[in-house]
């Protein structure tokens, strides 16, 4: 399955490395294909080096040692009906996901908790354990 990460996900990862994102990751790593978005990248990097500026070596480093498909967001969003949601910021992933076609989303941002489209499927990374780990 392809699956992308939000970037609060990818923190979580690096920054405070947990078991289950560790089986998360090592299961994209080895069971699925990770796609990650331009626009994620971008906003990983910016938060970790203005939250957590000690691990800018980790993100950099993780970024080149794992395997992902890079998925280029749209600047601007375009126009679009597909879904709605409260953050705008959110809209950039979720529209990546969605013109990526991807699999699955995960994500702890709850703005997504009551988006209801067809695919991708948008899980928490306790839901995404208990379904596909």
């Amino acid at each position: 399955m392809r699956v992308m990460l939000d970037t609060n996900i990818l923190i979580s990862a690096i920054v405070f490395r947990s078991r289950i994102m560790n089986e998360i990751i090592k299961s994209l790593a080895t069971k699925h294909s990770l796609v990650l978005c331009s626009y994620v990248v971008a906003e990983l990097r910016y938060v970790v080096k203005e939250k957590f500026p000690s691990k800018v070596k980790q993100i950099e480093a993780f970024l080149v040692n794992l395997p992902f498909e890079y998925f280029y967001t749209p600047e601007p969003i375009p126009d679009h009906h597909l879904f709605e949601i409260r953050d705008k910021n959110d809209e950039a992933v979720l529209y990546s996901a969605i013109t990526a076609d991807v699999d699955i989303l995960i994500t702890g941002d709850k703005d997504f908790t009551n988006i209801e489209i067809e695919r991708p499927e948008i899980l928490t990374p306790s839901e995404f354990l208990e379904k596909y780990v």
